[in-house]
């Protein structure tokens, strides 16, 4: 359970980042929301990345093989991040619906993932 308090943690930090960025590019950009879900999430994987490395999962192995399973992880995410975005604006619902909607399942999936292949001991 610690660790899942700690992840949802660092995942506050990378969201914030994520969210910033999916605004600012939607709002002062004119860049397409789906677009921006996708760009915002892998500045947010960067700082997710970090956290969860040393905070959450004190992970000591390999940073290369790590940082690539957990990317492949990130890119999961944002797939499905862009994909449930585009589903709610096409709906009539505001992006930012389809992006909480995204984040929620998001974290239940790479919590999972994340603990049993990416930072695996």
């Amino acid at each position: 359970m610690r660790r899942l308090t700690c992840y949802v943690a660092v995942g506050a930090g990378a969201t914030a980042v994520h969210f910033a960025v999916l605004a600012a590019m939607v709002e002062k950009m004119d860049v397409p929301s789906f677009a921006a879900a996708g760009i915002g999430a892998a500045l947010g994987a960067q700082v997710s990345f970090i956290g969860n490395r040393w905070f959450t999962f004190a992970h000591r192995g390999h940073v290369a093989r790590s940082w690539a399973r957990f990317q492949t992880t990130a890119l999961l995410g944002a797939v499905l991040s862009m994909f449930v975005v585009a589903i709610a604006v096409q709906i009539g619902l505001h992006y930012l619906i389809g992006q909480v909607t995204a984040t929620v399942v998001n974290l239940l999936l790479t919590f999972v993932i994340n603990r049993r292949w990416a930072f695996a001991e």
